[in-house]
C-alpha cells in the first residue's frame, strides 16, 4: 500500500510521520513524501529520510502550488492496493494499516475505512490496539447520516482507501480548499460502502499553534459553509450521483442551521459572544432554513446575546445552562467515539 505525505514547512514533525508508517507491521508499504518547496528545510529532511530506508521516494516542488495540488500529486501516484493521505504533522498509530486493510480484504464492497483518531500536541499518546468490532454502512446510508447531522464524522490520519475507489472518483476539488476531504469522504460513499474499525485507535492528529485545520471559534463559521458546499456539490451539483440528492440536500441544510444555532447557543452559555461571530451564525441559519428563526432556540440565542455585555463576556450566565450546553457536546463527543458518527 501507498502512503502519501504531504509537507510544507513541518520537516520538524517528518521523521515521525514517515516513521509511524514504516513502523507499521503486517502490511507492505511505500511511502511518498512530497514537499511543497518549504522555506523550512523540509525538503532536506525528506531527501534523508528517502536516502535511508528505499521505501521512501522524495518528491521536491521548485515552487510552492498548494495543499490540494498538492495532495492530488501524491494520490495518483499511488501504486499500492490501498492509499492513504497523511499530513506530515500527524502520525500513525502502531498496527493501524493492518487493521483497516482486514477490514477492507473481507468487504470488498468497502472503499474507504475509519476509525477513531486521537489528538495529541507533542509525545505520540498511548492508543489502543484491540478492536471491537466493524461496522459496514451501505454508501447511500452513509451519506443519508452525514445529512442528518450536517457533520463531516472523520478527520483525515485515521482514513484508508482502496487505490482503485480513489483513482476512479479522482483528486479533491481545488474549489473546496476548506471542505474537501468532507466533499471526498461523500463521493467516495456515493460508489462504494463505507467501513469503520471500532474500539482501536486509527489515527493520531496533532493539534498545534500552526495546524492548517486548526480549529479556532472564529473558524466555525467557514467550516459550516465549507460543509454546505461539500454538501451542494455531491447532492445538487452539476455532476450530482446520489438518488434523491435534492430532498438530502434540504435535510442537510437543516442540519447546518441547527449546528450554526448550536455554535451561537454555546458562545452565549460560555461568554464568547465577544470573540464569535454570533450574528453571522444566525444569518447562516436563517439563511439555510428560514423557520428556525421562529424557533425557541433562535429566541434564547438572540436575548442572551443581547443581555449585557459586561455579564455575558465575563462567563455570567447560570451555572446550570453552561452545564447543560457542556454536556450536550459530551454526549454527541460520546456518540462520535463509540459509532463513528
Amino acid at each position: 500500500m501507498t502512503v502519501v505525505v504531504p509537507c510544507y514547512n513541518y520537516g520538524r514533525y517528518l521523521p515521525i510521520a514517515v516513521g509511524s508508517v514504516l513502523e507499521q507491521i503486517g502490511v507492505d508499504v511505500d511511502v511518498i513524501i512530497i514537499d511543497d518547496a518549504s522555506p523550512d528545510g523540509s525538503g532536506a529532511v525528506a531527501r534523508e529520510l528517502a536516502g535511508t530506508d528505499d521505501r521512501v521516494r522524495a518528491i521536491l516542488h521548485q515552487s510552492n502550488r498548494g495543499h490540494i495540488a498538492t495532495y492530488n500529486e501524491g494520490l495518483m501516484q499511488a501504486e499500492g492496493d490501498y492509499v492513504a493521505l497523511l499530513s506530515a504533522d500527524d502520525a500513525l498509530p502502531p498496527g493501524a494499516l493492518a487493521r483497516s486493510t482486514a477490514l477492507l480484504e473481507t468487504h470488498p464492497s468497502v472503499g474507504l475505512v475509519y476509525g477513531h483518531p486521537l489528538t495529541f500536541e507533542d509525545d505520540l499518546p498511548s492508543t489502543i490496539t484491540s478492536v471491537r468490532n466493524w461496522t459496514v454502512w451501505p454508501g447511500e446510508e452513509w451519506i443519508a447520516g452525514r445529512c442528518r447531522t450536517g457533520r463531516n464524522c472523520i478527520v483525515n490520519p485515521e482514513v484508508l482507501m482502496r487505490t482503485s475507489v480513489q483513482h476512479a472518483i479522482g483528486g479533491y476539488d481545488p474549489k473546496l480548499p476548506h471542505s474537501g476531504d468532507f466533499e471526498m469522504w461523500l463521493r467516495t460513499a456515493a460508489v462504494s460502502d463505507i467501513g469503520r474499525v471500532n474500539g482501536s485507535t486509527q489515527g493520531l492528529y496533532r493539534i498545534h499553534a500552526s495546524s492548517m485545520q486548526r480549529t479556532t471559534y472564529a473558524g466555525h463559521a467557514t467550516d459550516l459553509q465549507g460543509r454546505l458546499d461539500a454538501f451542494e456539490k455531491l447532492l445538487v451539483g452539476p455532476d450530482a450521483r446520489v438518488p434523491g440528492g435534492a430532498a438530502l440536500f434540504a435535510t442537510a441544510k437543516h442540519a447546518l442551521a441547527e449546528a450554526a444555532l448550536d455554535y451561537a447557543r454555546s458562545a452565549c452559555a460560555h461568554g464568547r459572544v465577544d470573540r464569535e461571530p454570533i450574528d453571522e451564525y444566525l444569518a447562516f441559519a436563517a439563511r439555510l432554513a428560514p423557520s428556525v428563526s421562529e424557533s425557541r432556540k433562535w429566541r434564547a440565542i438572540t436575548r442572551r446575546a443581547s443581555a449585557d455585555p459586561r455579564s455575558v463576556a465575563h462567563g455570567l450566565e447560570p451555572r446550570a445552562r453552561r452545564l447543560a450546553e457542556d454536556l450536550r457536546w459530551r454526549l454527541r463527543w460520546r456518540r462520535w467515539r463509540w459509532t463513528g458518527v
